[in-house]
């Protein structure tokens, strides 16, 4: 299944369509997985679970982020499973965004760019560690592309803070260049196919910095919940007086704090899902106010 639509404008109507930058991760773990499920074979529980969530997710957010690697652990099997994930999340109308990482060029990444296009994936995660030609094939497949540039994990510092010839950190090097690139995949929503994956876990001199060296880029943000960041912190990456969801440039996403949210006491796990989605997306509408201050 190969995308025919820019997939920053599907991505941007999705977001319009329920007023909210709202992304849930699906990074299936057997271990947090609700009781109830922990019961069956743990292959069909990691499928169960990532299915039937889905459903609970609809009209509160409408892009999801699949953990490749969740599914990947389990070889074959697990990869239908990611397969089937994929496709049911397309059927009820969601972006998908597939977390895999790939950093390989040349063919290696022609491979990779077409396995998860043929899978139905609109967007994949990259490493550009090995430069555009890590990056380029993806676009080439059709695929919108978040290429890693300030992630949210603690020790990235000692990587991307590292200081270039010029006095800039990598981070600053990596974002000019995926501005740069991504100036030529340009959408009808004014936005590039092309984005890049900032923390909410960073400063907010630190991603305000990012945020103007691509004023073009959809940001793709981890860290938010359980990782610690807050709404407030995604405030500086948004883009100045947005005039819709869709027009604020970034994304935002959360996986445990939603999807193993603990349910109430008239709740079963679907209900707390929906519970959690509903409350985390209806929190990141704030952001549109703080564009327009």
């Amino acid at each position: 299944m190969t995308n025919t639509t820019s997939p920053i404008d599907l991505l941007v109507s999705a977001i319009d369509s329920v007023g909210s930058p709202a992304c849930v991760g699906v990074d299936p773990v057997f271990d947090k997985l609700p009781t109830q499920l922990k019961s069956i074979p743990e292959l069909e529980a990691i499928e169960q679970f990532s299915i039937q969530m889905l459903d609970a997710l609809v009209g509160n957010a409408q892009v999801v982020k699949p953990q490749s690697a969740c599914f990947e652990r389990y070889g074959s099997k697990g990869y239908a499973i990611l397969e089937k994930v994929v496709t049911r999340a397309r059927e009820l109308g969601f972006v998908v965004i597939l977390d895999a990482k790939r950093g390989d060029i040349g063919s290696s990444a022609t491979h990779y760019a077409v396995g998860a296009a043929d899978m139905g994936a609109n967007f994949i995660t990259v490493s550009p560690y090995m430069g555009p030609s890590s990056i380029e094939p993806f676009l080439d497949a059709g695929l919108g592309v978040f290429s890693l540039a300030r992630t949210s994990n603690p020790d990235s510092d000692v990587v991307q803070l590292q200081e270039l010839k010029l006095g800039s950190p990598v981070a600053h090097g990596i974002c000019s260049m995926i501005a740069q690139m991504g100036q030529t995949r340009l959408g009808n929503s004014g936005l590039s196919n092309l984005g890049a994956v900032v923390g909410a876990t960073k400063s907010a001199d630190d991603v305000r910095a990012l945020r103007n060296l691509m004023p073009n880029q959809m940001l793709l943000v981890p860290g938010v919940g359980a990782q610690g960041g807050t709404v407030a912190d995604v405030g500086p990456m948004t883009r100045t007086g947005a005039s819709s969801a869709g027009q604020l440039g970034v994304i935002v996403n959360a996986s445990r704090s939603v999807i193993y949210a603990a349910p109430n006491a008239d709740e079963n796990w679907l209900d707390a899902i929906n519970r959690a989605s509903s409350d985390f997306a209806n929190d990141l509408k704030s952001l549109i106010a703080i564009s327009q201050a």
